[in-house]
């Protein structure tokens, strides 16, 4: 539950520390006191999305801190983000904010982002507001109602997976479907295209080779006059010896004279050395030689043949490898619509057999719906004579329509307000205060088959009065026995039956307008009751009435 809210330079909220209870608490106070910001100062905390507005003027930073207690450590939501309470069961939720609209998150003091502060703080609280009560005019969404309380997710899975292979043959199929005109302006397309790029012979590195082999040809004379060059000095001509021959020369002069010490045999070793060196020299360069020898035609030959790939590259693919997949894709393509009608004949057929299939698991999720609703329409019913709508019919109706990615079922609530009427859609017959009746009925239902222990009720009695104000306070006493409830009202009856009450009062200091939060004593309850009754004028009379209903809220509280 939450135990702990600080605010910190949120609105008109300097800095508050409000202390909740468990079961009811209620807040009161005069419209515009600051009751609404205390709401979006939880929403902000709970990783909503915030506004700069939000930062009290003036001030450079805001700050909202929530302390949660009594937290389960399997909670699925904290078990994926891998998040453990403290060993006393508390989780800390803070958000600090920017005036230019940036936020730090942090839960238990490590960072978060807003989203992993969204997520945790979905499976803490739910925030109930009055546009709540709008969504029940929107059919769209009775189906979603439905599928929370009947908890319909392996049905529900199984039948989306059937339901999009099904989509994606038919997208398959659709897209291989074209009129014969297109269909042969295609086909031309695609055997023009694979007849030029077939006729390329194209050949994966062809393209490097050539290149290199172009460098080579372009400096093809400085190659020749430098290898010609070396050639001379090493192997000589008709009228002069090279390097070569004249090592040998030198080899043979010390060759006569080596039996006279070891310094002439050692030269004549290292001379034979040095010959042995220059000789494979002198024919590698012979080699290069005959390698360089070049023609005027090879080089053309070349530029032709890259600027052919060029050419070919600008409307294939930006390189030889690209243009190769191009090639067999095309030819997969052409392949594909010559032979269309055959391939779509198969997936026709393999259409058919799946979309049995998702229809065969659309009938099983709408038995678990209806099952489901069955069920619902009695908790709901229970609900609303609790809230003195003793005469109130509610069906849920179904219709079928063709498969959707939500199944086969349109999903929608009736509802007949008065006897003797017949059953109409919500949107066209309920008042503000039996759509928020409805609405609460709804909630309290769905709360028992989630885990989430606190549900906060932003002013959600709007349109709601008299005895039947008292119903709805009652239902959320009820409520405050398994889950802990915050309410932000106007109607002392909601007001009274609470455990802890709390004030929103609105005040100036120094020039600026600030709220504070008290928790009020029974004393103060009373005052606070009566002036909602009664306005600003308190008679005794408004006290002694106040005093009889925080008297008889208790007696409720405690009968059950």
């Amino acid at each position: 539950m939450l135990t702990l809210l600080h605010i910190e330079n949120i609105a008109v909220i300097e800095k508050a520390d409000i202390t909740f209870q468990s079961g009811f608490n209620a807040l009161t106070g005069e419209t515009g006191a600051g009751k609404s910001i205390i709401i979006d100062a939880l929403g902000a905390v709970l990783g909503q999305r915030i506004s700069r507005e939000l930062v009290r003027t003036g001030e450079s930073r805001a700050s909202v801190s929530a302390m949660f207690s009594d937290i389960e450590e399997d909670l699925p939501t904290l078990v994926e983000q891998g998040i453990v309470p403290d060993e006393d069961g508390v989780l800390l939720l803070q958000r600090d904010i920017q005036a230019d609209g940036k936020s730090v998150c942090r839960i238990n003091g490590k960072p978060c982002t807003a989203a992993q502060l969204r997520q945790i703080g979905m499976s803490l609280l739910n925030i109930h507001g009055q546009h709540d009560g709008q969504q029940l005019l929107d059919e769209t969404q009775h189906i979603h109602y439905l599928d929370s309380y009947g908890k319909v997710g392996a049905p529900l899975a199984e039948y989306s997976k059937a339901y999009h292979t099904m989509r994606d043959v038919l997208h398959e199929i659709e897209g291989m479907q074209m009129d014969e005109a297109e269909r042969m302006r295609r086909i031309d397309t695609l055997q023009r295209e694979i007849e030029e790029l077939e006729q390329a012979k194209l050949k994966d590195g062809e393209e490097e080779g050539l290149l290199e082999r172009r460098n080579l040809l372009r400096n093809s004379e400085k190659f020749i006059s430098a290898v010609n060059g070396a050639d001379y000095c090493l192997n000589g001509s008709d009228e002069n010896n090279g390097a070569v021959s004249q090592i040998a020369d030198a080899e043979n002069a010390l060759s006569h004279v080596r039996q006279f010490g070891d310094t002439f045999a050692d030269l004549l070793k290292r001379l034979t050395q040095v010959r042995h060196e220059l000789y494979d020299i002198a024919e590698t360069v012979c080699d290069m030689k005959e390698q360089f020898d070049f023609s005027p035609a090879e080089l053309d030959e070349i530029e032709s043949r890259l600027d052919q790939l060029y050419r070919l590259k600008k409307k294939y693919g930006p390189s030889v490898p690209d243009m190769i997949a191009y090639l067999e894709k095309s030819k997969k393509e052409l392949d594909e619509i010559q032979y269309a009608d055959d391939t779509i004949t198969r997936l026709e057929k393999e259409h058919e057999n799946m979309r049995k299939a998702a229809k065969a698991a659309a009938e099983r999720l709408s038995s678990v719906r209806k099952k489901a609703a069955l069920d619902l329409q009695q908790r709901i019913l229970s609900e609303l004579r609790d809230l003195d709508m003793n005469k109130i019919r509610f069906e849920i109706a179904f219709e079928e329509k063709p498969l959707e990615s939500d199944g086969q079922d349109r999903v929608r609530f009736l509802m007949s307000a008065n006897a003797g009427e017949e059953l109409r859609a919500i949107h066209k017959i309920a008042s503000g205060g039996e759509l928020a009746r409805i609405m609460l009925a709804l909630k309290n239902v769905l709360a028992e088959t989630d885990r989430v222990g606190t549900l906060v009720f932003d002013e959600v009695d709007t349109g709601v009065s008299g005895r039947a104000a008292q119903k709805v306070g009652e239902k959320m006493a009820q409520v405050s026995r398994r889950k802990q409830v915050l309410c932000v009202t106007h109607l002392p009856q909601i007001a009274a039956m609470a455990a802890a009450h709390f004030s929103v009062e609105k005040g100036e200091k120094d020039g600026r307008t600030y709220t504070k939060v008290t928790c009020l004593n029974r004393t103060q309850r009373m005052e606070e009751l009566a002036r909602i009754t009664g306005g600003a004028h308190i008679t005794d009379a408004l006290m002694k009435s106040a005093e009889e209903m925080l008297d008889a809220a208790e007696a409720y509280r405690n009968a059950i």
